[in-house]
Parts: C-alpha cells; sequence; structure tokens
C-alpha cells in the first residue's frame, strides 16, 4: 500500500488517498485513532459509478464512521473509475442497458455476466485491501462491510472470517448462484431495502434475505426508489455496527 496524498477534514478526520498495486482507494481515520489505541475499520461497499463520482456519500459515510469511533475505507472496483475497461463488464452492462430500454425482463444470462465477474475479481482485491489496512498501526479490529453490490458483500461474508458483521444494500441484481452462497452467511447482517427500487427485483432482494444462514438477521424496509433512503435507515446500520464492532 502507497500513500498518495493526505488531508485533515473539517471534522478532524484524516483522509488519505492510496494504492495498492493499480487500485485506487480512500481510508479515512478518526482523530483519536494511533497505534496505542487502534480502532475498528468499516469497509466501504459502493456501486460500480467510480469513486469520483461516489465521493460525496463515501466520505458522508466515513465520517459518520469515524465520530462512533471506526476507521473506514474503500477500492474502486475492477473496470470503474480511473482503471482500465473491462471489456466483459462493458458488455454485460450494454446488454442491460438495451434490454432495459427495450423495457424486457433482464435474464439470468445477462445477470450472471454482469455481476459473476464482479465478483470474482473485486473480492480477492478487498482481501489483498484488507490485508493492507490491518497491517498498519491505527487500524485494529473488529472489521465490518457495509453497502455497495451485495453479491460481493455475500461472498465476503462467506469466505472473509476477519470480517465480523455486514450492513446490506440489497439494491443490485443478484445471480441465482448467489442464493446458494448466501446459505453459507452467518455473521450478523443488517440489510436495507427500498420497497419501491425501480432498479432492483424486490421479490429477489427478499429471498435473498431468507436465503441468508445468520441467526441474526434484520431486515430494514421503506417505501421509496433506488436513491430515496431515509437517513433513519443510515443511522440503523451505524447503530448496528456500534453494537458489533465495539
Amino acid at each position: 500500500m502507497h500513500f498518495t496524498s493526505e488531508q485533515r477534514l473539517d471534522d478532524g478526520v484524516l483522509e488519505r488517498t492510496f494504492s495498492l498495486g493499480e487500485i485506487p482507494g480512500i481510508l479515512w481515520t478518526p482523530e483519536a485513532a494511533s497505534a496505542s489505541a487502534p480502532v475498528p475499520l468499516i469497509l466501504l461497499g459502493h456501486p460500480t459509478l467510480g469513486l469520483h463520482k461516489m465521493y460525496p456519500r463515501l466520505v458522508g459515510r466515513a465520517r459518520q464512521a469515524a465520530a462512533d469511533g471506526f476507521a473506514a475505507a474503500t477500492i474502486e472496483l475492477p473496470g470503474s473509475g480511473d482503471r482500465p475497461r473491462w471489456p466483459v463488464l462493458e458488455q454485460a452492462r450494454a446488454d442491460l442497458r438495451r434490454v432495459m430500454q427495450a423495457g424486457e425482463p433482464v435474464g439470468d444470462e445477462i445477470v450472471d455476466a454482469l455481476v459473476l465477474p464482479l465478483v470474482e475479481k473485486a473480492v480477492p482485491e478487498w482481501q489483498a485491501a484488507l490485508d493492507a489496512l490491518l497491517s498498519l498501526p491505527e487500524i485494529g479490529g473488529p472489521v465490518g462491510y457495509a453497502g455497495g453490490v451485495i453479491s460481493i458483500g455475500t461472498r465476503l461474508a462467506v469466505v472473509e472470517p476477519r470480517i465480523s458483521a455486514a450492513v446490506l444494500f440489497a439494491g443490485s441484481l443478484v445471480p441465482r448462484v448467489m442464493f446458494e452462497e448466501a446459505r453459507e452467511v452467518t455473521i450478523p447482517l443488517h440489510v436495507l431495502l427500498q420497497w419501491d427500487d425501480e432498479r432492483n427485483d424486490r421479490q429477489a432482494a427478499l429471498d435473498l434475505f431468507d436465503a441468508f444462514g445468520s441467526t441474526e438477521k434484520t431486515l430494514h424496509a421503506n417505501l421509496g426508489g433506488h436513491t430515496g433512503v431515509p437517513q433513519s435507515a443510515g443511522d440503523a446500520g451505524a447503530q448496528f455496527f456500534k453494537r458489533h464492532l465495539r
């Protein structure tokens, strides 16, 4: 991990950009974090829109995490932002746009092509980032994962034992194979669902929640579209992490 810039935000949060090989990322740490007082970490997932576009929302979530005593970090997803274009992903996105503009149902073949290669590539990158982040003296554990592509969060919850709790956003397409993986998830979960999400299959989101094998799981559903998540939903997620990361 190589830090490329840093700035102190007006609330005292230290923001540092970094690169991990070809992967850009951002780390936010609360002012009190130190080698003598390391803090837990929340990994901030996000959709494939790029860090620059997502920054305002990510920094808001990071400030909330810091106020609660946690560090927060994110990385750029494959084929997004300033990373090289990924032809497989570009073709899948084009196919998705075509069927949606035609008003046709999104078939399993398109969902698989859009999501599964992303999961296969992004999850090991998140794990590599976690290795580097936990090597910093001011960051300890435990670790939480929040938001982003729900299939990435599901896979991480299965394969990464250092993640002890997750807040998942039910707002992305889910391949059928992920329902089987969901049965292997055992960590505490807090799942956010927008009931009228125009980009999401509500029944698929409910079925995925039902499939999760966790004995502690909560579904927080609110009326409204994809971008209409109320502040209360975010507050509930923050309280969830306070319970499980402290």
